[in-house]
């Protein structure tokens, strides 16, 4: 499907157009990016989508539409997993909606047929045949036409036992011809059966015969198999009417589901060839510029070889649209332009582009004249070809054209070349188009140096080697190094001596100045590199001693705080200890009073001289009073030492008899219904340590946790385990995080291997 919405991709030229797919492909990037770095589970985490399709499912789509026909079985179970394919995708990208809205968009596209999915899921098995539990007719038919095979294997076996030794048998087993089940008779001797023959061997010395007793027996399978065949048709029938009945909403899902694995494609993309996004330039500020561009083709051909492609670097504004190219032979100024060319188009198709910085305006046109288009059939020579090019292009370009011109003026006389090459430059500069050409020619050279808002450019080239660097450098032009070059390809010296004497003394004198500009350039980028090199020293000595005083500062900060910390921590004790002084006397005089006041309540009392001592009768489960303890206790057994063994709240003592000072009477109460009711709670039963959630949708499934975790919370359970398969792991995602916000849970993990590993989870509770 991606395949397919790929061979629509085409340059735009609706900026708004342009930019949504740029910002679609950036989400791409980091959702994938993200992806492969995964976090911890939660809200927002990326998880990639499958796309392992296969086939494009269009032609499927289009069938079902066709009113009456009928889906074969290994076509209704690929559509039945592209339903599962497509709700997985959508559930996986919109689980990360906040984080992604673009991705979402294009996901909720997909409709949410999962019902539909479920029902087909396991009716039509991989290899096209239906299972038996796809109905229950079909599966009685299939019980009934198993059991009749036995019957007549067994019938067939006995026949086979009975012909052993007579010398009937060609050989002792059954086989199947005409869809009934026969044996192998030797030739001459079918006589000697009673049946109906089906058939010889290749090489006639074998006949296939149905013993007379088997042939009803073959008859009822054959029926029994003929009404199976009725009833797959009519299942077919019946899957492919659902099917029919949601094909608008398969559609769109297809189509949504193939611009999602577009999407992800160029997220794929944008990963191999390190890209990134590019941009367009405001309509107010428009340029191109260029940090670390490289051509893809090129790039995908050193990968394999092992090298790396020498990336480009440009800028270009409105002020300064023209750029002029020169340098060597094989020096990559054609690859230059083709790369600039190239990376325009992938940004106005929507595409991530192979440099670390991209930035382009919105062009009408990309015009190239590249290449030698000499044609024998048209009568065009090299020359003549290039000026057709060129005149097509004068008459399309407009000042929102991106122009790329290799070797302008080339095929012709230097001189009227040169003069050309510069008119039409001229040209395209005056209509404020995006020009960029490389040449040879002098004339070229001269005009980029000495007209405003042309930049000239060069490729570079080692003198001491004789090899190209492939560096394009800015702000001066370059020289063609002919000389140099065919000296290194291997020409005769002498001949190279002999044509260097023969170029006139003022090219000589201008290869020898651009040799010395470019050696003066070298100097010039070494000392600048140098410079930057310093003020990066300087930049990190700063941010050292910056550091250094921000740590200073913080330990003086950190020695302030635990100052304040003791000093609290002093003034705290110091308080507590006045506390428990303060509290210490206050008890004392309490206690003091208390004493004085019962004395004083004592010598007032009149004393019992003339009262009987009443005995207090002490049992078992009685509540008494004792001395100096005014919390009443509970008599739990009476000693033969004279001693009473009491409960007193927590507290359990013996006590002499003699403290006794009461025998709490019982205070009767009337019958009544009690006021307070109980029930008993959960019981700590087998639903109350597990849970099994294979086969439930995330929200289902957490809904059923939150519950079970309530119930195993008043069991008093204090561990739990939930079943929840590995899969792609958005099950357990989700109910990982349930279980981070849930108030019974102490922790939870993995389980142990035994217990199923990371296909359950241990909850421990509080």
């Amino acid at each position: 499907m991606g395949q397919r919405e790929l061979l629509g991709v085409t340059p735009l030229a609706d900026r708004t157009a342009i930019e949504n797919g740029l910002a679609d492909a950036a989400e791409a990037i980091e959702y994938l990016r993200a992806a492969s770095n995964p976090q911890p589970a939660g809200r927002g985490a990326a998880i990639k989508p499958r796309f392992d399709l296969g086939a494009d499912p269009g032609p499927l789509v289009a069938r079902l539409r066709i009113q009456g026909a009928t889906l074969e079985a290994t076509e209704i179970f690929e559509l039945a997993r592209l339903l599962d394919l497509a709700s997985e995708a959508r559930s996986v990208v919109l689980s990360a909606r906040e984080r992604y809205p673009r991705l979402a968009a294009h996901a909720a596209a997909i409709a949410d047929l999962r019902e539909l999915a479920r029902d087909l899921r396991g009716k039509i098995l991989p290899d096209g045949t239906l299972a038996d539990d796809a109905s229950v007719m079909l599966a009685r038919l299939r019980r009934d036409s198993d059991r009749q095979r036995r019957q007549i294997e067994e019938s067939l076996a006995r026949f086979l036992r009975t012909h052993h030794e007579d010398g009937t048998l060609q050989e002792d087993f059954v086989t199947i011809r005409n869809d009934r089940f026969v044996v192998p008779i030797v030739t001459g001797r079918e006589r000697r059966v009673d049946g109906v023959i089906h058939g010889s061997s290749g090489s006639g010395a074998t006949v296939f015969v149905e013993p007379l007793e088997t042939i009803e027996l073959n008859n009822e399978l054959v029926r029994l198999h003929e009404e199976e065949l009725r009833e797959v048709h009519r299942l077919l029938r019946e899957f492919t009417t659902r099917l029919r009945e949601h094909a608008a909403e398969i559609a769109a899902s297809v189509a949504a589901l193939s611009r999602l694995e577009l999407l992800f494609g160029k997220g794929e993309f944008a990963a191999e060839f390190r890209c990134s996004v590019p941009r367009l330039s405001p309509e107010g500020s428009r340029k191109i510029v260029l940090r670390g561009a490289r051509h893809p083709l090129l790039e995908d051909i050193l990968r394999g070889q092992r090298k790396t492609v020498v990336p480009v670097s440009l800028e270009l504004n409105a002020s300064q649209s023209t750029l002029l190219i020169s340098g060597p032979n094989t020096g990559g100024k054609t690859v230059a332009l083709k790369t600039i060319g190239l990376l325009a188009l992938m940004t106005h198709a929507g595409l991530p582009t192979p440099a670390e910085e991209a930035e382009f305006p919105l062009f009408d046109e990309v015009l190239a004249d590249i290449g030698d288009h000499q044609s024998l059939a048209e009568s065009l020579s090299s020359f003549s070809s290039h000026i057709v090019a060129v005149r097509s292009m004068l008459e399309r370009a407009t000042g929102d054209s991106l122009v790329l011109l290799d070797e302008l003026g080339r095929a012709t006389d230097p001189e009227e070349g040169g003069a050309l090459g510069v008119t039409v430059l001229e040209t395209f500069r005056a209509r404020g188009a995006f020009t960029l050409a490389s040449t040879h020619l002098m004339a070229m050279k001269v005009y980029g140096a000495s007209t405003s808002g042309v930049l000239n450019g060069s490729m570079g080239f080692d003198e001491a080697t004789l090899q190209p660097t492939y560096v394009l450098r800015l702000g001066a032009p370059g020289k063609s190094a002919g000389l140099d070059i065919a000296s290194r390809l291997g020409l005769d010296p002498a001949l190279i001596e002999t044509a260097r004497g023969r170029m006139a003394a003022s090219d000589r004198d201008v290869a020898r100045f651009l040799s010395e500009l470019h050696q003066r350039l070298g100097r010039l980028e070494a000392e600048r590199a140098e410079i930057a090199a310093r003020s990066q020293a300087l930049a990190l000595r700063e941010q050292g001693l910056e550091q250094t005083w921000e740590r200073k500062y913080i330990a003086k900060i950190r020695e302030v705080e635990e100052r304040a910390a003791d000093l609290s921590m002093q003034f705290e004790r110091r308080a507590q200890e006045t506390i428990e002084e303060l509290s210490q006397k206050a008890r004392t005089k309490i206690a003091k009073t208390r004493r004085e006041f019962q004395e004083q309540v004592a010598s007032l009392s009149p004393a019992p001289a003339q009262a009987a001592a009443v005995p207090l009768k002490l049992e078992e489960g009685a509540q008494v009073r004792l001395k100096g303890i005014r919390q009443p206790a509970t008599v739990r057994r009476l000693l033969d030492s004279g001693e009473v063994e009491v409960e007193a709240g927590y507290l359990k003592m013996r006590v002499p008899a003699a403290d006794v000072e009461e025998v709490i009477p019982k205070v009767a109460t009337a019958a009544r219904a009690p006021s307070v009711t109980f029930r008993q709670g959960p019981e700590f039963a087998a639903s109350v340590r597990e849970i099994n959630l294979i086969g439930h949708r995330a929200e289902e499934a957490c809904e059923r946790v939150d519950k079970f975790l309530d119930t195993a919370a008043l069991a008093q359970a204090e561990h739990v385990r939930i079943v929840h398969g590995h899969g792609m792991g958005i099950l357990r995602k989700a109910i990982a995080e349930l279980l981070e916000r849930n108030p019974h849970v102490a922790k939870f993990y993995a389980a142990r291997p035994e217990e199923g590993g990371t296909g359950a989870t241990i909850v421990e509770l509080k």
